[in-house]
């Protein structure tokens, strides 16, 4: 009788590696946004906002004062939600691995749908196919379950 090896990207000990860029990969994002927040600081989030409402073309803008602390606002809850999945591949993961996978994966999953219906709907649809690349880098090997 053969036994398959389990492929590198389904152990344990990989997925647990995995999040910690999967918090890298949400988490990059609040220091440019809360760089938005003064305008001195504000070019980082506005090319980054340039970038994702393609085509770079410079019409994105930090002038408004509502926008910088809308900027303020999204880039905390992208950090902390950074350092709450890095959090989360420590002992939490140890304990539960696979509790922990699903609560991360249904998160990105949230994102990704919200966002992209957002980005859709205020014209920005471009943004959608820069959703499914993060989406992509975030998941990573995360949509399968580990085995041990």
């Amino acid at each position: 009788m053969s036994v398959t090896p389990t492929p590198r990207y389904r152990s344990l000990a990989f997925q647990k590696r995995y999040l910690k860029f999967t918090a890298l990969v949400v988490g990059a994002f609040g220091p440019v946004f809360f760089l938005g927040s003064m305008l001195p600081t504000a070019e980082p989030a506005r090319w980054t906002l340039d970038l994702l409402s393609w085509p770079l073309d410079g019409d994105q803008s930090y002038a408004a004062a509502t926008t910088r602390f809308l900027s303020a606002l999204t880039g905390g809850f992208l950090l902390g939600w950074g350092v709450t999945i890095w959090g989360m591949s420590g002992r939490l993961f140890d304990a539960a691995p696979e509790p922990v996978r699903r609560v991360v994966l249904s998160g990105i999953l949230s994102w990704f749908v919200l966002d992209s219906a957002g980005s859709a709907a205020s014209g920005n649809a471009s943004n959608v196919l820069f959703n499914i690349l993060v989406l992509l880098l975030a998941v990573g090997p995360l949509w399968w379950r580990a085995e041990s």
